[in-house]
C-alpha cells in the first residue's frame, strides 16, 4: 500500500486554509476503511462544521460588515417559531437595504439554544452599509447587539467557533445564496511523507511553513498523528502579507499543536 500526501488549499479572501493528510492506494484500487467511534465522529463533524463556517466568513465579509447577536424578552415556543422570527428579521433588513439603495444583503444566520437555560438566540453576520442603531431596532423582540467584524491573525476563527457551538435546526446555519463558497485546490505528492513529518513535529516553525506558501504569513498550525493508519494530519491557516484587515504582530506566537 502506497502512501501519498494530499494538500488541499482554500483561498478565502485574505486568508488561506491548508490541509495536509495521507491518502492510501492499493494495486486493486481498494483500501480498507476503519470507522471512527460515534464520539470521535461527532467531534470530527463539529470541527468540519466550524472550519466550513469560518471559510464562508473569510470569503464573504470584511471589517466594514456586522455581527449581530439577538436574544428574546419572551422565548419562542418552538424551534420553528425561532426560525420564523429570524427569517422575518432578515426580510426587514433586506427591505431597509433596498430602500437605502444598498447592494443586496449577504447574511449567515445561526440559531442556538442555551445548554443550561434552553433559551433561543441568534447570531447573524451581514454586509455593512446600514446604521447599527437601525439594524438593532429592527429586531424588536428582545435585546440586540451589533458590532463591526473584528479580524485578527486567525481572522474570524474565534467568532466562527463560538456561534456554531450548539446550532438548532436541520442545518447548522442558513445563508444567502449570493455567498462565495470556496472550492479547494487539491494536489497530491507535493508534500512528501518526510516533509509532513517535519512540519508536524514543529508547528511553531513559521519559516518552514511560509516557504511553502509565498505571500502569506502563518497564523496558526496544528498537527496530530493517527494511531490507526500511522499518518500525519496537518491543518494550517495563513493570512496575506499585503492584507488590509490586520497589522501583523510577528512577536506573538499563536500556533498550537493539536492533539487527538
Amino acid at each position: 500500500m502506497k502512501t501519498i500526501y494530499r494538500e488541499k488549499r482554500y483561498y478565502c479572501g485574505e486568508y488561506l486554509d491548508v490541509y495536509i493528510f495521507p491518502t492510501y492506494r492499493q494495486s486493486n484500487g481498494r483500501r480498507s476503511r476503519s470507522k471512527p467511534t460515534t464520539d470521535a465522529q461527532k467531534k470530527l463533524n463539529q470541527r468540519h462544521r466550524e472550519e466550513k463556517l469560518v471559510r464562508l466568513l473569510h470569503a464573504n465579509f470584511t471589517p466594514d460588515d456586522l455581527e449581530i447577536h439577538l436574544t428574546y424578552t419572551v422565548q419562542p415556543e418552538s424551534e420553528e417559531e425561532a426560525a420564523r422570527n429570524a427569517r422575518n428579521y432578515i426580510r426587514r433588513i433586506q427591505r431597509m437595504r433596498k430602500k437605502a439603495g444598498l447592494p443586496p444583503l449577504k447574511y449567515i444566520v445561526v440559531t442556538e439554544r442555551g445548554g443550561k437555560t434552553g433559551r433561543y438566540h441568534h447570531h447573524i453576520t451581514i454586509n455593512g452599509g446600514l446604521d447599527r442603531d437601525a439594524v438593532e431596532a429592527a429586531w424588536g423582540l428582545g435585546y440586540a447587539n451589533s458590532r463591526r467584524l473584528q479580524f485578527t491573525e486567525t481572522g474570524l476563527a474565534g467568532l466562527g467557533h463560538y456561534i456554531v457551538k450548539k446550532p438548532v435546526g436541520k442545518k447548522a446555519w442558513n445563508a444567502s445564496k449570493n455567498l462565495i463558497d470556496p472550492d479547494p485546490k487539491t494536489r497530491d505528492g507535493r508534500i512528501s511523507g518526510r516533509r509532513a513529518e517535519e512540519l508536524a513535529r514543529d508547528t511553531t516553525n513559521n519559516a518552514e511553513y511560509e516557504k511553502l506558501y509565498p505571500g502569506y504569513f502563518l497564523a496558526e498550525a496544528g498537527a496530530f498523528h493517527n494511531d490507526v493508519n500511522g499518518g500525519r494530519y496537518i491543518v494550517a491557516r495563513f493570512y496575506r502579507r499585503d492584507g488590509k484587515f490586520i497589522k501583523p504582530q510577528r512577536k506573538t506566537k499563536t500556533n498550537r499543536r493539536r492533539k487527538e
